[in-house]
């Protein structure tokens, strides 16, 4: 089968790799249907260092199940499912409390010999666990937005959790990326008054005023903070949704939570420490999120998905089919692109 692999910076291939098959009782093989590049993904394409033997890339994927293992239960071929962005068994007492990210049988997709979702299939251990039916066709129109249950949409309604966005409240969402705008989109589902996005790209800030975003700041840095307080009765936020992973974006994301406020991170740390200790600590500014647990709020998201009411799926603004990965990764490096879904 062919699956996109990196090699290094910038060197992102597709080729033939082992066919997808059935290794424990528990697996499914799903041939994919949708795929797509998550901005996760461009920090290797920016930075790994040249590996000969590669490493496979992807991990937000909807298929069909085409073989099921003997011991797997709620799943049958002809399936369509969802994957969320890590595999879990569903049953440990991390899942159970809806930690699925630190299942004790869990882990990632592209890691340790599990194939990885840019590709024609893939291995799901732990199937049961892991994959959502979706009740609709393979090629049905829904498809982009029930691909972002895979991560960025739950990842956006984590950031939104974490930072305990409530009804009548103020929010800055920061980063105008995938994440981001599917936070702008959580934070106006969870009732948030006020929700300004900090972004500099009009194409992606206008999107997020059409997902509910009332404000737009454009500035960076100490300017940023400034306009909003200016816009926020000088105070700052109720709630950050940190989406970007910088440390000029955290440090960003304190000094413009209000006394007492809170800051939900979900962009993937790039620094090893917390920038601003003394700062959010005098100010008794909480900092949470963490890790998205996507399969955890699978079942929240969907019907609003399925009624039409929400539409995350406008944050794909290209699509291509799985030769041109490459050429993905490089639209939306350079920001030509704000996410590519993926045609095997």
């Amino acid at each position: 089968m062919r699956a996109t692999v990196m090699y290094g910076a910038g060197d992102v291939r597709v080729e033939d790799v082992p066919d997808a098959r059935l290794e424990e009782p528990t697996d499914v093989v799903l041939r994919i249907t949708r795929s797509c590049i998550c901005g996760s993904d461009l920090w290797p394409f920016k930075s790994m260092p040249a590996d000969e033997h590669g490493r496979r890339m992807g991990h937000e994927f909807i298929g069909v199940v085409e073989e099921v293992g003997r011991e797997v239960r709620t799943l049958k071929r002809g399936d369509v499912v969802v994957a969320p962005f890590a595999f879990s068994d569903g049953t440990c007492e991390f899942c159970q409390e809806g930690l699925h990210t630190s299942c004790v049988h869990g882990g990632f997709w592209g890691n340790g010999g599990v194939d990885g979702g840019q590709g024609e299939a893939v291995r799901v251990p732990y199937a049961d666990g892991t994959l959502v039916p979706l009740p609709v066709a393979e090629d049905d129109a829904l498809m982009p937005s029930l691909l972002t249950l895979s991560d960025v949409y739950g990842t956006g309604h984590h950031a939104a959790l974490g930072a305990r966005v409530a009804p009548g409240s103020s929010v800055a969402v920061i980063g105008d990326g995938a994440v981001g705008l599917c936070g702008v989109m959580a934070a106006r589902r969870l009732g948030a008054e006020q929700i300004i996005i900090l972004g500099r790209h009009a194409v992606r800030t206008d999107l997020a005023l059409e997902f509910g975003a009332t404000d737009v700041v454009a500035e960076r840095g100490e300017e940023a903070a400034e306009r909003v307080r200016a816009l926020t009765g000088g105070v700052g936020v109720h709630s950050v949704l940190e989406c970007v992973g910088l440390q000029d974006s955290l440090v960003t994301a304190i000094d413009i939570a209000r006394p007492g406020g809170t800051v939900g991170r979900v962009g993937a740390p790039q620094e090893p420490a917390i920038p601003s200790a003394r700062q959010s600590f005098v100010r008794n500014v909480t900092i949470g999120g963490g890790v998205a647990p996507a399969r955890a709020y699978i079942e929240e998201l969907l019907p609003e998905i399925l009624d039409g009411t929400l539409q995350p799926g406008r944050v794909f603004d290209r699509t291509i089919p799985l030769a041109g990965v490459a050429d993905g990764y490089r639209a939306m490096d350079d920001r030509e692109a704000i996410k590519v879904l993926v045609r095997p």
